[in-house]
């Protein structure tokens, strides 16, 4: 089993700047692809972005190329979300997983039943 949880949620004015992190714990014996997800109230979880296990590939839908970015850090089992220029839009809980299965080193997977493991989520609130 591996825990996840998320930090770092908050509420921030549009144009500004939030730093989401998750702490992986658990059989972390070696590194899991990871995603991130949210969820607007009313709507379903969608794909925001997903690493590789080794950190060398990474995915994003589009509303959130050039503004957010994934990276990880595997010596301390985490992973960061640094999302700018938030719009009222990305208002939603953020969760993030980790998927178990070795898809090789290059693997982004962005299908919610790809995943495994979830946090409980990270609320982010930009007022319109």
């Amino acid at each position: 089993q591996v825990q996840l949880v998320e930090s770092g949620g908050g509420l921030v004015q549009a144009g500004g700047s939030l730093r989401l992190s998750c702490a992986a714990s658990g059989r972390t014996e070696r590194s899991y692809a990871m995603g991130w997800f949210r969820q607007a109230p009313g709507k379903g979880r969608e794909f925001v972005a997903a690493i590789s296990w080794s950190g060398g590939s990474t995915d994003y839908t589009d509303s959130v190329k050039d503004r957010f970015t994934i990276s990880r850090d595997n010596a301390k089992n985490t992973v960061f979300l640094q999302m700018n220029s938030l719009k009222p839009e990305d208002t939603a809980v953020y969760y993030c997983a980790a998927d178990r299965r070795d898809g090789g080193s290059n693997y982004t997977p962005r299908s919610r039943i790809e995943y495994d493991y979830w946090g409980q989520g990270t609320q982010v609130t930009v007022p319109s």
